[in-house]
């Protein structure tokens, strides 16, 4: 998950150079909070849906949430309000990481902020009923960031977004296969975007088929945004030292 698409593969055969200083890129700590949020509200959904003890402390899903939220929306907010913040040809980095890190940020600080105040009462019996009716009115925006992901995912495979430069470290050795990267990152986002579609459905009926759907394509995107995001500090550390 770089910075660099395709469109930069013809550069590398003359030795790709890239200037750090117009190029600030920081998708990793983005991707790893992002998975792990994914899966914190997966595990937090279950323990609403299934009761019984270990859930752990109200105080706790609070913090979790919050710098989980912060990481994303100070990162989300600067690379949607800096047009662009890839100076150098990449202004749709913006639009494909920042806005929807963002959003998810909002939502998670919200979160925070809730269990945070309210959060005692959650874990005990009737908290689903009540989860679901303060969560009903933010459901519009979850869905409508859900058509957002489906739209990325479009680009994604429509330009073949994503695709590493040879001189990134192991995603790079697919170079020659940019549709590969492309469709792993749209398909995360595709995930991301049932989801977010079938939320507001769960909501209204949150025992029925529609809460383990999401549990499902929330974990395993969770899951992968977080290992790939954590590669990708070795792989982006080494693109920036092979393009110097």
């Amino acid at each position: 998950m770089t910075p660099l698409t395709a469109h930069s593969l013809p550069l590398a055969a003359s030795g790709l150079k890239i200037d750090w200083a117009r190029m600030p890129t920081y998708n990793t700590i983005m991707s790893v909070a992002a998975g792990a949020g994914l899966l914190l509200v997966v595990v937090l959904g279950r323990r609403l849906l299934v009761g019984g003890r270990g859930g752990g402390a109200p105080d706790g899903w609070a913090l979790a949430f919050g710098a989980l939220g912060f990481t994303l929306v100070t990162t989300g907010l600067h690379m949607t309000l800096t047009w662009p913040l890839a100076g150098q040809g990449f202004p749709f980095d913006n639009v494909i990481f920042g806005e929807p890190a963002l959003a998810f940020g909002v939502f998670l600080l919200a979160a925070s902020f809730y269990l945070w105040k309210r959060g005692a009462g959650l874990l005990e019996e009737g908290g689903v009923d009540r989860v679901r009716l303060v969560a009903m009115p933010i459901s519009v925006f979850v869905f409508g960031m859900g058509l957002a992901c489906f739209g990325i995912a479009a680009a994604g495979w429509k330009y073949t977004l994503f695709a590493a430069p040879p001189e990134e470290p192991i995603s790079g050795e697919f170079s020659d296969w940019p549709w590969l990267e492309a469709s792993f990152m749209s398909g995360l986002y595709v995930l991301v975007g049932i989801g977010a579609l079938l939320f507001p459905f769960a909501l209204r009926r949150p025992r029925t088929w529609t809460s383990p759907v999401i549990g499902v394509v929330w974990g395993l995107a969770g899951l992968a945004f977080l290992v790939f995001g954590g590669l990708n500090y070795f792989t982006h550390i080494g693109l920036i030292v092979n393009t110097m």
